[in-house]
């Protein structure tokens, strides 16, 4: 399993699969099952898909240690006098587990009322401190919001997770050059947006032409899906993804077996997905 190390030492698989999407608010249990039975140990989770009840029940009935799988939640929002440490303890019972492997701020936006995001990002680092979480960061953080809490932070973020794709690459490189300067990994959910949400943009056409050169180079099957996978990977991005059906899952897991594109196909790529501008989720961020 290809995996990245966090600036702060510990070790994160680069694929991942996502309990939000078509399982927020859902019943996630058999599909986590399914996964881990499949070959993932990273389950990207959050307070606010409402469902780590049942990313809990689907990591107890695989029989998977604890030890082998990487968790990760995300802080929702406070309710007044509450403190995060109560909100990740509430999580921790819900999932069953003694610690998570990562927390993150899943919202700059969600608290301002309650706190600062200095004040928040405080209380993280406390409860990585504490031994509740392993690492700790952000999540959909725009430069302006990770220049907020850097000043004063003792524990410098170890991701910052954005929706990530070509039809974002343009508005997203200055966040991601400063994660880069500041050795924080950028995971990636919506990476297949693309192929599955703007089936019709400027990548049309390319897209299968690269599958079609990885095809011949490597000699078996490769699909669109797995070329826009391979993108991320080689970008060092971590890529996030929901699946149900075990075919899906499989792919995904076998692209770190696709050679990789080269260095003009991830320019084609990327001088493609900067003609558009397409960000499916979390628009309010951003005033879109």
């Amino acid at each position: 399993m290809l995996e990245f190390t966090l600036n702060d030492g510990n070790r994160i698989p680069a694929i991942a699969f996502g309990t939000g999407t078509a399982l927020y608010n859902q019943d996630a249990s058999a599909f986590v099952r399914l996964a881990i039975e499949t070959g993932i140990t990273h389950l990207d989770g959050a307070q606010m898909y409402e469902n780590e009840e049942t990313l809990g029940k689907g990591i107890k009935s695989s029989g998977k240690p604890r030890s082998e799988l990487f968790i990760t939640t995300k802080l929702h929002i406070l309710k007044p006098g509450q403190t995060v440490r109560e909100t990740l303890v509430e999580s921790l019972g819900k999932i069953g587990v003694d610690y998570v492997d990562l927390f993150l701020i899943h919202d700059p936006t969600a608290n301002r009322k309650e706190a600062t995001l200095s004040e928040i990002w405080s209380q993280l680092e406390a409860l990585k401190n504490e031994g509740l979480t392993k690492s700790i960061g952000v999540s959909n953080f725009k430069v302006e919001d990770l220049n907020e809490i850097l000043p004063g932070a003792k524990i410098i973020p170890a991701v910052n997770q954005i929706e990530f794709h070509p039809y974002v690459l343009k508005a997203a490189s200055p966040i991601i050059e400063l994660c880069k300067a500041k050795g924080i990994i950028v995971a990636s959910y919506g990476g297949q947006t693309p192929i599955v949400r703007v089936t019709d943009g400027p990548l049309k056409d390319l897209l299968p032409k690269i599958r079609e050169r990885l095809e011949q180079t490597r000699g078996s099957p490769v699909t669109e899906g797995q070329v826009l996978t391979k993108w991320l990977l080689q970008k060092n991005v971590i890529a996030i993804s929901t699946s149900s059906k075990e075919s899906r899952i499989k792919e995904f897991l076998s692209t770190v077996d696709v050679p990789d594109l080269t260095k003009q196909e991830i320019e084609s790529i990327d001088n493609a997905g900067s003609t558009i501008h397409k960000r499916i989720y979390m628009k309010h961020i951003f005033n879109e």
